[in-house]
């Protein structure tokens, strides 16, 4: 009789590691949607004559929004509070950016 012993394998399987990117690509999304909202609020109405000459550079500004929100969301684990308040302040910050540059203000 042979004298054999038992290898002891990975008994753990691996865990799936969560979604992290679902989160920050829909906050993105609606943080897209809220700083487009901003200029309206702070300049009126008049603020539709100089989006419709400039609409492609915000809409540009869209996919970028979504990868902030993924990316941010990704570095911050899920954090939820964390990930939506970096994830805000950068989008925002982007839209004004692009807004005041094409503007001039």
């Amino acid at each position: 009789m042979q004298d054999i012993t038992p290898v002891l394998t990975n008994s753990q399987q691996e865990q799936e590691e969560p979604s992290y990117s679902f989160l920050g690509g829909i906050s993105g999304f609606v943080f897209y949607w809220l700083a487009f909202a901003v200029p309206f609020l702070v300049y009126g109405s008049n603020t539709l004559f100089f989006l419709l000459y400039t609409w492609p550079f915000f809409l540009a500004l869209m996919p970028v929004s979504v990868l902030v929100g993924i990316t941010v969301s990704m570095l911050l684990r899920g954090k939820l509070l964390f990930t939506l308040l970096t994830t805000g302040v950068l989008v925002i910050s982007l839209f004004w950016l692009i807004f005041s540059f094409l503007s001039g203000w």
